[in-house]
């Protein structure tokens, strides 16, 4: 275990900046638990930090910000019940690979794995597919630190109601050090990828989603242009081969990152370009169709940075949430480069989820780091407060307590363990104590 003190953290998006008074880094259970032990005595609160790719203040502490970074690698195997026990600071592109190895995956991820597998786990980072649900779903063990320095493990038969608040638990119920997974035989992806009419896509989005396993759709404001994204589940040897090497670095590296972070770049100098220049990028959209390893396809590299907010929404409500955020664009000319995305998730029984025992649709709005986010926030944020918009935990939004009530059953049920846990609220910061009602 290492600390120092007066460092600046930043998340990735670089929205978020903190100033801990200390920072631990550990590399063992028992690190973290000298370093609880260690701020409860000196009346002091901790935040745990992982990669920082969420863009909400979550992390954000002039207490301790403790670094598991060190805690790594897939501690055990249940080969029979394709379990996995897995350090906590395990980011996901280590994770997928090592999977990978044995035999097994992840049955979802997001489009991004730079995350740590608790982070992502803490922020109920979905992934999409409407017979699908998110990574919190696959979780079906945890070991926390908590207040007092103990040691608990939990899962639906120990601690039952510590496990189901502690799968998606914005780090305010304890430090998780290690993650039990239920994992799937590995398998493979047939992707298919093309340029298509954003209105043709929303007259039968339901359809298109109930008839593959994965549906990921980027429209790009200003225009009636999306490049959908259709993955699929196959056999081993069906489908064609994955991409070509030369086919990957010129779209995922030069294209989608280079390019575009230089496009970005004017942008942010010349605004009133942008709706131009959306439509330039919607007609280069190439059309690709190749098959590989699950975790291939689902991720993808994201360098160009960018601060996002994304809403969960019944999924009846996505064709009235587009229509009303493309007239928003229409009306405004709003400077915004970067393509609107929309998912699906099945319904699951976590409590802290965005999709608690709702099917979901999620719309997700982003923009350019160097670009003023706000206006695009708040109009988006006003027009899924209309449609029971549960915004995802690592993402921008500005609900609290009163209003995440409304829209989580079991929202209370989580506050009680909370309390029995936690009572001196040494895990929190003032955005936890925005979103939980402290």
């Amino acid at each position: 275990m290492s600390s120092g003190s007066g460092a600046t953290w930043r998340n990735w998006g670089g929205n978020v900046t903190a100033h801990p008074s200390v920072v631990t880094e550990v590399s063992t259970v028992g690190g973290v638990v000298d370093a609880v032990r260690t701020a409860a005595s000196r009346g002091l609160t901790l935040r745990v930090a992982g990669t920082g790719h969420s863009f909400t203040p979550l992390v954000a502490t002039d207490g301790v910000l403790l670094r598991v970074d060190g805690l790594r690698g897939v501690l055990g195997v249940d080969r029979e019940r394709m379990r996995v026990r897995v350090a906590a600071g395990t980011p996901l592109h280590q994770l997928n690979p090592a999977l990978q190895a044995l035999g097994l995956a992840l049955p979802n991820l997001g489009d991004i794995d730079r995350q740590t597998i608790s982070g992502a786990v803490a922020t109920g980072t979905h992934g999409t597919g409407v017979r699908r649900q998110g990574i919190a779903a696959a979780v079906c063990g945890l070991t926390l630190v908590l207040a007092d320095g103990s040691v608990l493990r939990c899962s639906a038969a120990e601690s039952p109601e510590v496990f189901e608040a502690a799968r998606v638990g914005l780090g305010a119920l304890g430090v998780v050090v290690e993650v039990e997974l239920q994992c799937v035989p590995a398998f493979r992806l047939h992707a298919r990828e093309s340029g298509e009419s954003f209105s043709s896509v929303l007259g039968g989005i339901h359809e298109l989603a109930d008839a593959h396993d994965h549906v990921d759709m980027h429209w790009f404001p200003h225009t009636d242009r999306v490049l959908l994204k259709r993955n699929d589940r196959v056999g081993p040897g069906e489908g064609p081969g994955p991409l070509p090497p030369w086919r990957s670095r010129l779209d995922d590296d030069l294209l989608a990152n280079r390019v575009y972070e230089g496009v970005n770049r004017v942008l942010a100098r010349a605004p009133r370009l942008t709706p131009r220049v959306n439509q330039l990028s919607a007609r280069v959209l190439g059309a690709r169709e190749f098959a590989d390893d699950s975790w291939k396809v689902f991720c993808s590299s994201r360098e160009v940075r960018f601060v996002e907010s994304e809403y969960a929404v019944p999924r009846t409500s996505v064709v009235p949430v587009l229509s009303e955020l493309r007239a928003w664009f229409e009306r405004t000319s709003a400077p915004v480069p970067f393509p609107v995305e929309v998912r699906f998730i099945g319904a699951d029984d976590v409590w802290l989820s965005t999709a608690y025992e709702r099917a979901n649709a999620y719309v997700a709005v982003h923009q350019y780091h160097r670009m003023d986010p706000g206006p695009l926030f708040a109009a988006f944020e006003a027009i899924v407060a209309e449609h029971e918009g549960r915004p995802h935990w690592g993402k921008v939004h500005t609900l609290g307590a009163d209003r995440l009530r409304s829209l989580y059953p079991r929202f209370d049920d989580v506050l009680a363990v909370r309390d029995r846990l936690d009572p001196g609220r040494l895990f929190t910061n003032a955005h936890v104590a925005h979103l939980l009602g402290d």
